[in-house]
């Protein structure tokens, strides 16, 4: 055990999927950033950034993953010339705010570097957002499993997430080798609790760091309300029903529907578009919604959280589990989208008092299990 003196210098150094052109991946690290300092500690993100998801390459690795476009020529050609410059400038955009929000260590693009050199640090955390799962290439990357912390480390992991169930069978064996060398493993939904019990691993679970900050916290980094009520669209998907059922809504309700994204070709779905709004427009967008039609998790988790009332078009790519556990754990599964033809389920009035009581006890308890992992 470490004694009180020492508890107040423990140096955390989490990795995680920071640096995404995402709302909810920038936002959860720095949820996470001031949920270990709130604790007496000193903490840093580990500036990983795997080199096919820089930006300079993003483009590329989403193309190795498109093979209708990529092998043709003249359709690879297309998609650069659509996709790179609103790649640019969101890596920009994103690149700025979290020089702005987040305490980084040194640059590192692959797990050669992180071994040969790793951050100094008390204390290595695997972070939230789906760490466990498949990169922008595809591939797995073991450096979120802290196959570089030096021999003798304490590792651990607070809300990490796999995205979709199933590891390959050619990455198991030596994922699971290097999680059984955490001393305390936490993720964040039921469903990655479950799977890791199947192999063997005692995992607790916790909230999503964006919830161990309560609303009001949110609230003050947030920009001025809009003008005039409005029925907004979050969307990190292609399915259609998202937008088709969001048009509906506002048509009964009479009022104008909002899209906001990261992505400039959403611009042709449906909505009045506002393209790369910065982390405080964001959360202001939410937070004054008069209904949020979503299918992303952190889309659902700020709603939850600033007591917007929302409609989940859940994802049907595999990934649905940690949107469902979100709602399940707050009982609010009944918010999800079975007819498109339902309009009346947006109108329909949620309890947030009792939302609120859920999410203050379950804060409590996972900020309480960050302290013990990190002070034992």
């Amino acid at each position: 055990m470490l004694d009180i003196n020492r508890r107040k210098h423990v140096k955390v150094s989490c990795i995680t999927r920071h640096a995404i052109s995402n709302y909810g991946s920038l936002l959860q690290a720095y949820a996470t950033q001031r949920a270990v300092e709130s604790l007496g500690h000193e903490f840093e993100i580990m500036d990983y950034v795997p080199a096919c998801e820089d930006v300079s390459q993003q483009v590329r690795t989403l193309l190795s993953t498109k093979p209708s476009w990529n092998g043709n020529p003249l359709k690879k050609s297309v998609y650069r010339l659509l996709m790179e410059p609103e790649t640019r400038v969101a890596g920009k955009r994103f690149a700025r705010e979290r020089s702005q929000l987040l305490k980084m260590s040194p640059h590192y693009a692959s797990l050669e570097e992180l071994k040969a050199n790793p951050p100094k640090a008390d204390v290595y955390m695997t972070g939230s957002d789906q760490v466990w799962g498949p990169i922008s290439s595809g591939a797995y990357d073991l450096s979120y499993a802290l196959e570089f912390a030096p021999e003798g480390a304490r590792r651990i992991s607070y809300a990490a997430s796999f995205g979709k169930k199933n590891i390959p069978d050619s990455v198991r064996p030596r994922f699971l080798e290097d999680l059984r060398a955490y001393e305390a493993v936490f993720v964040r939904e039921d469903a990655a609790r479950e799977q890791l019990a199947s192999w063997g691993i005692e995992a607790g679970q916790v909230v999503d760091p964006t919830l161990l900050l309560d609303g009001e916290a949110w609230r003050r980094m947030a920009a001025p309300a809009p003008k005039g009520e409005y029925i907004l669209v979050y969307q990190i998907h292609s399915d259609p029903t998202v937008g088709q059922y969001a048009v509906k809504v506002a048509k009964k309700l009479g009022l104008p529907l909002i899209r906001i994204s990261a992505s400039l070709h959403q611009a042709s779905r449906e909505g009045k578009f506002k393209w790369l709004p910065t982390l405080a427009e964001f959360l202001s967008y939410v937070d004054n919604a008069a209904c949020l039609v979503t299918d992303s998790f952190h889309g659902t988790a700020f709603a939850i959280n600033l007591n917007t009332p929302l409609v989940e078009v859940l994802p049907k790519n595999g990934t649905s589990s940690r949107n469902v556990s979100i709602l399940r754990l707050t009982d609010l599964t009944d918010r999800v989208l079975q007819n498109l033809d339902d309009v009346e389920l947006a109108s329909k009035q949620i309890d947030f008092g009792r939302v609120n009581d859920v999410m203050g006890a379950e804060r409590e308890k996972s900020l309480a299990q960050l302290k013990s992992m990190i002070e034992e």
